[in-house]
C-alpha cells in the first residue's frame, strides 16, 4: 500500500497540489473560460436540436475534409465547442468541464485554447491529407471521410491531456492516454482515432518548442547570474 501511494504522490501529487490551490483560493473564478466552454457546448446542443437552429449550426460549426480550407479554418474555432452528434452530449460537457478546467488552472485561459486549437486543427488538416493520399496509402483515407463531420472537443481534450502531463511529469498517466489512442485505433480505424493520433504528433511538437524555449530561459539565467557574481558563465 505504501508503494501505492508513493506512486500516486510521484505521478499526480504536483498537479493535485496545483489543483488543491487553485480552488481553495478561487474557486469557480479559476476555471472562468471553461464555465464559458461548457455553457457555450450546451448552448449549441440546444440550438442544433431545434428544427430552425440545426441549419445554423451547421454553417459556423461543422467542418468536414470536403468544406474550402477557408471555410473550415473559420468554423474550426466553434467547432470545438460543437457536440457531436452521434455522441451523448454529456460526455462532451464532462470532457470540456474537467480537462478544460484542469488545463485553465495549470496553464492558463488563452494556452489552454491556444493547444486545444493546434490539437484540433492537426487532426483536421489530417483528414485533407489522407484523403489526398487514398485508401491505398499508409496514412491515406478513403473518400467517403471528405463527408465525415469533424466537431467536437475530443481531439482538444487528448492534446490538453498530454500537454498538462507532461508540464507535471505525470508520465504514467501520458503513456496511458497515448495507449489508449492507438488501441482505438486499432480496434476501431477511423477517422476520429486517427486525427486523435495526429493531434497527439501536433502536442508533442508543441512540448518540444516549450521544452527548447525553456532551456533557453534557463542557460540565460544562468548566464545574467554568473555575470552578476563575476563568476564566468557557466556552459551547458
Amino acid at each position: 500500500m505504501s508503494t501505492l501511494s508513493a506512486f500516486a504522490r510521484r505521478e499526480w501529487g504536483p498537479l493535485y497540489s496545483t489543483l488543491r490551490t487553485a480552488v481553495v483560493t478561487e474557486k469557480w473564478r479559476a476555471v472562468p473560460m471553461t464555465l464559458g466552454a461548457v455553457c457555450l457546448t450546451a448552448f449549441f446542443q440546444l440550438v442544433q436540436n431545434q428544427s430552425w437552429g440545426f441549419g445554423p449550426v451547421r454553417d459556423i460549426g461543422f467542418v468536414k475534409a470536403d468544406d474550402p480550407l477557408w471555410v473550415a479554418l473559420l468554423r474550426t474555432p466553434l467547432s470545438l465547442f460543437v457536440p457531436a452528434l452521434d455522441l451523448p452530449v454529456w460526455g462532451a460537457l464532462a470532457q470540456v468541464l474537467v480537462v478544460f478546467g484542469i488545463a485553465e488552472i495549470c496553464l492558463g485561459g488563452w494556452r489552454t485554447l491556444a493547444i486545444a486549437y493546434v490539437s484540433t486543427l492537426a487532426g483536421t488538416t489530417y483528414a485533407r491529407i489522407g484523403i489526398s493520399l487514398g485508401p491505398d496509402h499508409v496514412l491515406g483515407l478513403p473518400a467517403s471521410d471528405a463527408q465525415v463531420v469533424d466537431t467536437g472537443p475530443s481531439a482538444a481534450v487528448i492534446g490538453l491531456a498530454l500537454f498538462v502531463c507532461w508540464r507535471h511529469h505525470a508520465w504514467f498517466t501520458a503513456s496511458l492516454v497515448i495507449a489508449s489512442m492507438i488501441v482505438e485505433v486499432l480496434v476501431k480505424n477511423n477517422l476520429a482515432g486517427k486525427e486523435h493520433l495526429t493531434a497527439i504528433l501536433a502536442v508533442f511538437a508543441v512540448i518540444g518548442m516549450s521544452a527548447q524555449r525553456r532551456r533557453r530561459r534557463r542557460r540565460l539565467q544562468r548566464s545574467r547570474t554568473a555575470g552578476r557574481s563575476g563568476a564566468p558563465p557557466i556552459r551547458s
